[in-house]
């Protein structure tokens, strides 16, 4: 049995598409594979929590970027983040789940199943598992910044078009830091993304105040006074 992904206007049971956790179905490498053509926009993260500015920038890109789904990916373990103050994976799977908006954004919890961390890695094997879809990395501005930490960026970026989406405080600074430096031939009008590879874009977008970050801190508080 093939997992069903999403030509234009197929509407797949969401069932199929959202993994329940690592080593459950439908995402056992057996039950991967998918030969028809899709559009797909893969936005990771910790998610700890996630919150309403993941979806805000899942939504941006879908209609930014014309695509079918986007898949809220949840990293089993950041390598660039703390240990210290990370939620356990089946928590923050389950606080994607609560923004996700099936049938056109879904969380997943593929990359546990993989067995994977890094990013290029994730997906080199998913494009061999649909290789008939068109998958786009999509970023925050702050990742932007930081690309150059990740291992095998530059493959990435040979290997994919790049959404870079704005984020307070970081968008200017991202597009003068290294990466962005170094990918300048390399930048695409967002509506040619997909027309072309390698490339990125920065996506046109309301920045979104929301923050992991601020949204522990206040947690913290209310739990200090309680």
């Amino acid at each position: 049995m093939h997992l069903s992904l999403p030509c234009a206007g197929h509407r797949p049971d969401p069932a199929l598409i959202l993994a329940p956790g690592p080593l459950r179905p439908p995402f056992e490498p057996a039950r991967f594979g998918d030969r028809r053509a899709s559009r797909i926009g893969l936005l990771g993260g910790s998610f700890n929590p996630a919150h309403a500015g993941h979806l805000h920038v899942a939504r941006m890109a879908l209609r930014a970027l014309r695509l079918d789904q986007v898949w809220l990916l949840v990293s089993p373990g950041n390598p660039l983040k703390p240990k210290a103050g990370m939620a356990p994976f089946a928590q923050r799977l389950a606080s994607a789940r609560a923004i996700a908006r099936p049938p056109r954004i879904l969380a997943t919890g593929i990359e546990a199943t993989l067995g994977e961390r890094y990013s290029a890695q994730t997906l080199a094997k998913l494009t061999k598992r649909f290789p008939r879809a068109r998958f786009v990395w999509i970023v925050g501005a702050d990742n932007l910044w930081q690309l150059p930490r990740w291992r095998r960026w530059r493959q990435l970026v040979a290997q994919t078009p790049l959404a870079v989406l704005p984020r307070p405080g970081w968008t200017r600074r991202a597009l003068a830091g290294m990466a962005a430096q170094r990918l300048r031939h390399q930048r695409r009008h967002p509506g040619a993304l997909l027309a072309k590879t390698p490339g990125w874009a920065l996506v046109p977008a309301r920045e979104h105040p929301a923050s992991a970050t601020a949204i522990r801190a206040t947690r913290r508080s209310r739990a200090a006074r309680s």
